[in-house]
Parts: C-alpha cells; sequence; structure tokens
C-alpha cells in the first residue's frame, strides 16, 4: 500500500539536552550541520510522501521555518504539550495517523531508506538486542508484538518510526481520543494506547534496523559524543 502521510512528534521541550533547547526545540538543534529533523523529512520527501504534519508545542512558532523548504508541510498545535506526555500529540494528529508514518522528531536517521513509500502491515521499526534498558518489545515467531516495557533480555528495541494502516490508524485515533478524554491518562505514552491499554485490537509488527542506522539523542552529552561543537 503507497503511504499517504506521516506525522512528526515535535511538541516536547527536550529539557535533557539543556542549554542547548533553552530557545531551540530539540528537532531543529543542527547536528553537524545538519538540523536533526532534517534527516527525517528528507527521507520522507524522498519516498514520495507530500502530506507532512509536525505536532508542535515548545517554541513552536520556529518550526515555521520548515514551510520555507518544505511547502508540504502543515503545523499541527498542541496545546497541552506542558500538562501532558505524547499520547497528547496523537490526540491532536487525530485521523492524520491513518495510512501514515508516526515519527518521533528528535531522530538523527542515517538510512533514510527505511522511509520506504509502499508498506503493508502496521509496524515499528526495531533493533534486535540482547539487552536494553529502553522501551523494547517481545513478539510472536512472525515478529508481530506481543508486549511491550521497559527494559527487556532477548527482545527489540523501539525505535520511534512506525506506520499505521488506514484501518489501524483509524482505531488508534478512536482509542486515543477515550483515553485522553480522563486526565488520568494525560501522561501516557502514545504507544502505550495500541501496545498495551487495545493490543487485542491491533496487529501491529516490528522491522528489524540497526543502532547504526537511527541514532536516538536525548542528552547533552549525546550531542556532545556525535558533534564536537557542542564540547
Amino acid at each position: 500500500m503507497e503511504v499517504a502521510r506521516a506525522v512528526f512528534l515535535a511538541a516536547g521541550r527536550g529539557s535533557r539536552m539543556a542549554p542547548v533547547t533553552d530557545k531551540l526545540p530539540k528537532p531543529l538543534v543542527p547536528v553537524n550541520g545538519k538540523r536533526i529533523i532534517t534527516t527525517l523529512l528528507d527521507a520522507v520527501v524522498a519516498a514520495g510522501i507530500r502530506e507532512i504534519y509536525i505536532v508542535c508545542g515548545y517554541r513552536r512558532e520556529q518550526f515555521a521555518m520548515l514551510q520555507h523548504e518544505y511547502p508540504m508541510v502543515t503545523l499541527l498545535d498542541n496545546p497541552y504539550y506542558k500538562q501532558a506526555n505524547n499520547i497528547s500529540s496523537i490526540y491532536v494528529a487525530g485521523n492524520r495517523v491513518q495510512n501514515a508514518y508516526i515519527i518521533e522528531s528528535d531522530l538523527l536517521l542515517r538510512r533514510g531508506a527505511l522511509i520506504s513509500p509502499d508498506q503493508m502491515r502496521s509496524n515499528y521499526l526495531a533493533i534486535p538486542v540482547e539487552k536494553t534498558d529502553d522501551w523494547c518489545f517481545f513478539t510472536d515467531l512472525d515478529n508481530k508484538i506481543k508486549k511491550i516495557m521497559v527494559g527487556g533480555k532477548n527482545c527489540q528495541q523501539m525505535v520511534g518510526i512506525s506506520y499505521w494502516t488506514a484501518a489501524d490508524g483509524k482505531r488508534l485515533a478512536e482509542c486515543t481520543k477515550k483515553l485522553f478524554a480522563d486526565r488520568q491518562n494525560w501522561q501516557l505514552y502514545w504507544d502505550q494506547v495500541a501496545l498495551e491499554y487495545f493490543l487485542g485490537e491491533f496487529s501491529v509488527y516490528t522491522r528489524p534496523c540497526g543502532h547504526e542506522d537511527v541514532v536516538e539523542i536525548d542528552t547533552l552529552a549525546e550531542l556532545q559524543a556525535l558533534d564536537s561543537t557542542y564540547r
């Protein structure tokens, strides 16, 4: 199936990368001269995807600069980003997550071909590992996700790039709306909607990649290791 759109999650502050992010949203931070989000946007455009949304919150006005380089980009305002976790960004995106990539905007993408123009089933990029302290998946023999948790052994480490079919995307939007109606759920990560709270209603698989393909930059120390100008 030809992918129709991409939804970027870019509302958070990225406080662990302070002071760099004190005045600049994390996705807009340059790494070796190229903004983090640019590595992702270029891959989406190269795949022929022309309907692109960026859900903004922290210093959202700064994302307007991207529309000059990528006129197909539409910015969506997340007014809940200070009070809620990233479940709020999926709530704001609504039905735009149908037949769409959902992409965390703070990933340095080194293998753009991972964003392919066609996808057949809902899936997450994941890295097979012996052990991780990060979010990870446990799957069946067909790589269908059976459980999500923080930390595990002989599992697949989550990468924040996923694809959702039209049917699963519609269901994801509906389930997110149900959960978000109760403020007690505002601190959930959006991935928990389909993979924990409504797991039985979804069929989501993993798609393998390697540590060298995508780099998640969480802290100032990790940024400094990649780009010496920040040391």
